[in-house]
């Protein structure tokens, strides 16, 4: 039994999906089975996609939040510790209750299956669907992990999908093209269950559709079934109007930047209104205002001193959003770039997406077995002033030393990168 945090997240962070050969979901249906189903009593809405979970996710939690509701947010990874991924109101899972479900899951594991257990993140989704139950909540928002067909959250049967955007990322389990990626993301379309899509590229929408098609599913697209316009940008928010049908949200503030987060919002509006329809939720249209006029997400365009910000662009996806942010927000600054990644991406056209824009690139790497070292990332890279540091911190202080007065500092790459240069910032109140 475990007794403390540490012991348990020593733990749970030292399981691998590659260490277990058993049938995907089978395990987790079982223990679930054992649990009692707890994911059968929640009212869910499951989010699938390449960029921009995180943030949709945010923008729902908000509304609901402004409306009264009692809302179960399911997210990843978590930025400094991972009680952060399961939260109600904003609000983490505290230690007791995570370790009273890692206890009641390990006696499981430990009785019914000699003690193999699953993975990390199989773990920490069984005390999700515990903790969100017991603590009843009115609506849970569930973030998919990877891909979605085979993902562990996809025992759920949810009240409406959401699929944001698709791009080629961890393509050794997703597949090498985009149709392929689509048909992994496509994989959380239940039988008669609205989907919400936030897909541009032609050949993921096509899966997409059809697999929509199939199972009955009704499909609203941005773009086609809701759209925005009239966007433009103030100091310290974006202004859009909406369209849905014959419903018309116009001057609808945003606090987060990017026209990307413009698309997440009209998403998670779309949800809203959908939920409406199906007479679900009660919402009015000045909760959506105010939800979207506060809503931020940490590691997303953030900004935690002047000219200095961390972007979690883990893909080319997210890099084009994050440099086009850049540029409407600081069209006349210099930007330098501090970046470090995982070995699982594309790294080469965000690379080349940021030779472009930046006035130096800073490669380093963060202290991960699936790091991808400082030395190849700088070597896919054709700019002028591009420098590589292994060390992450020695190479921030050397790029935030040098920055003029009104440059532009940018950390990005992995999430894993973001969470450790916010820790350090905060550390010494730099």
């Amino acid at each position: 039994m475990f007794t403390t945090m540490q012991e348990c997240t020593d733990f749970i962070f030292s399981l691998k999906a590659v260490d277990h050969k058993r049938q995907p979901l089978v395990l987790m249906r079982d223990v679930l089975t054992r649990l009692n189903n707890p994911q059968d009593q929640l009212r869910v809405i499951h989010i699938a996609g390449s960029n921009g979970k995180g943030s949709t996710v945010n923008a729902l939690r908000e509304m609901l939040q402004q409306a009264g509701y009692k809302v179960g947010a399911f997210t990843s990874p978590h930025l400094e510790r991972v009680n952060e991924r399961m939260t109600i109101n904003g609000i983490p899972i505290s230690d007791e209750q995570f370790l009273l479900y890692m206890n009641t899951i390990a006696t499981i594991i430990e009785t019914h299956y000699n003690g193999d257990f699953p993975s990390f993140f199989e773990v920490v989704t069984l005390i999700m669907f515990q903790y969100f139950a017991d603590e009843a909540v009115e609506i849970a928002l569930i973030e998919v992990g990877l891909g979605g067909r085979l993902d562990a959250t996809n025992v759920v049967i949810p009240v409406l999908s959401i699929i944001t955007t698709v791009s080629l990322e961890h393509t050794a389990f997703l597949g090498d093209t985009f149709a392929k990626v689509a048909f992994e993301k496509a994989g959380i379309i239940k039988e008669g269950i609205p989907v919400i899509v936030g897909v541009k590229n032609e050949e993921a929408l096509a899966v997409i559709y059809e697999t929509a098609k199939q199972r009955h599913a009704p499909c609203y697209v941005f773009g086609q079934d809701f759209t925005i316009d009239d966007l433009y940008q103030e100091a310290d928010r974006q202004i859009f109007d909406y369209h849905y049908k014959e419903i018309i949200l116009s001057a609808v503030p945003l606090k987060m930047a990017g026209l990307h987060q413009v698309v997440n919002a009209s998403i998670a509006i779309t949800a809203i209104l959908l939920l409406k329809e199906q007479g679900l939720v009660n919402i009015t249209d000045a909760h959506i205002r105010q939800a979207l006029a506060q809503a931020q997400w940490a590691g997303r365009f953030e900004q935690i001193s002047p000219r200095i910000i961390l972007d979690g662009a883990h893909n080319s996806e997210g890099t084009a959003a994050l440099l086009q942010t850049l540029t409407t927000v600081y069209p006349q600054q210099r930007y330098h770039i501090v970046y470090a990644a995982l070995s699982d991406k594309d790294h080469a056209n965000s690379i080349a997406l940021m030779d472009q824009k930046a006035a130096s690139i800073t490669f380093t790497q963060i202290g991960l077995p699936q790091a991808m070292p400082a030395e190849q990332l700088a070597a896919l890279s054709k700019h002028s002033a591009k420098v590589y540091d292994k060390d992450w911190r020695q190479a921030l202080q050397a790029v935030l030393q040098k920055k003029g007065a009104d440059d532009v500092v940018i950390i990005t790459g992995s999430l894993y990168f973001i969470a450790e240069a916010r820790q350090w910032f905060g550390e010494d109140g730099r």
